[in-house]
């Protein structure tokens, strides 16, 4: 493609403009993210929550690198962005069995980053002549700078998978997506490529970080202490992506040793499935681990692991956000925003089924202070807790998975 440089005057608009992208606005992250993390082809991305941090950090990436280029040199072609951030990006989507389809998050950030850099150019001229040449030239470099990009990371994609392709947690996986499938793979076959018994009983897990680099040391002591809790020797651990690990155990681990346990490990996660036999058993406890993961994820949640034993009412009442937000305020009314006290006072007595001594030992409190926490509660209410206990129990409970109960 010929590419003409700009005018002297259009040049110094350009640079003008890339200053202030490099420091953009927080509604523009925020719009930028919605629109790649959203649509038909890109709903996975947004329900996995380390393929949705990557694709955040990817789209600060490429308008920093921009910005950047076009401050050091106003109107020229950019190169494609290959740093750190876009081959990780292309490494994650490969070991989640995406395709070059996963990069039409591109196309949707380009939209937002267009539109809103029109309106930068609105503010840096009045001339219409410069006007012109100015989102000419700057709109037609975004474009293009989106498009080279792409097809540089569908370069590096083809690249990750042929290295993958050989990989003993390709295999595994792709046997484990078989499995999940219901593809008719002898069991056999199955155990051999897996390294796994698929019968008797078995406790999915998923382990997951957020962080911007996946600390591969950090998610092998977690998995280690998940199957040691377990007490599973053998585990199958599936490399899922950079940032994350499916486990499969035989046996059930202890919710609150590990909760102990991962507070050492504050940026690893982990969701822990329902428990099931055989096949059936091994596909329902992965699929529970996902529903685990998506809730935390959907929630903004702050807890670092959760059990689909804890959370499946929860999961279910909350599949719909903003359903459950006013579901809560219309159930706890200004308990809702009481002290963190009065509020666990009311959850713990409730899951303690109406015990109030029980309720006090697992406080650690005297009978009488939960007592005159739970008056309080009832003020608070719009109806007694005696009358909407189920209700009332729901909604403390998805407050305390969103980090405010």
């Amino acid at each position: 493609m010929s590419w003409e440089p700009p005018s002297p005057r259009i040049r110094e608009l350009i640079r003008e403009g890339a200053r202030l992208a490099l420091d953009p606005p927080e509604e523009w992250l925020r719009e930028l993210d919605e629109a790649t993390l959203s649509g038909p082809q890109r709903g996975q991305l947004s329900h996995d929550p380390a393929l949705a941090a990557a694709t955040r950090r990817a789209n600060r990436a490429n308008l920093h690198f921009w910005a950047v280029a076009n401050v050091d040199r106003p109107g020229e072609r950019v190169a494609p962005n290959t740093g750190d951030v876009p081959v990780a990006v292309a490494r994650e989507l490969v070991r989640r069995g995406f395709n070059e389809s996963g990069l039409d998050a591109y196309r949707a950030g380009q939209g937002v980053a267009v539109r809103r850099w029109t309106e930068l150019c609105l503010s840096l001229t009045s001339d219409v002549g410069e006007l012109r040449e100015l989102l000419d030239v700057s709109c037609r470099s975004i474009t293009t700078f989106v498009d080279d990009t792409i097809a540089a990371v569908a370069g590096l994609i083809a690249e990750q998978r042929d290295d993958l392709a050989q990989a003993t947690h390709a295999e595994r996986r792709e046997t484990v997506s078989l499995l999940l499938h219901g593809a008719p793979l002898p069991r056999d076959r199955a155990e051999q490529r897996l390294g796994y018994r698929l019968a008797g009983r078995h406790t999915a897990a998923i382990v997951w970080t957020e962080e911007p680099h996946a600390d591969a040391a950090a998610l092998g002591r977690v998995t280690d202490l998940i199957a040691a809790s377990a007490a599973d020797p053998h585990p199958l651990t599936v490399l899922a992506g950079e940032a994350t690990r499916w486990l499969w155990l035989h046996g059930r681990p202890d919710p609150g040793a590990l909760r102990e346990q991962l507070t050492a490990e504050p940026g690893v996660r982990a969701a822990i499935g329902s428990t099931g036999a055989d096949l059936a058993g091994f596909c329902r406890s992965h699929l529970d681990s996902l529903t685990v993961q998506r809730m935390l994820a959907r929630l903004a949640s702050p807890q670092q692991l959760a059990t689909h034993d804890e959370v499946e009412l929860i999961a279910l009442a909350t599949s719909d956000v903003e359903a459950a937000d006013s579901f809560v305020r219309r159930v706890l009314g200004d308990l809702a925003r009481a002290e963190p006290g009065i509020r666990e006072a009311a959850r713990i007595f409730i899951a303690a089924q109406c015990n109030a001594s029980r309720a006090a030992d697992r406080l650690y409190i005297h009978r009488n202070t939960l007592l005159r926490r739970l008056a309080q509660a009832d003020r608070l209410l719009p109806r007694p807790l005696a009358e909407d206990v189920i209700a009332i129990g729901a909604a403390l409970e998805v407050l305390r998975w969103r980090g405010t109960g």
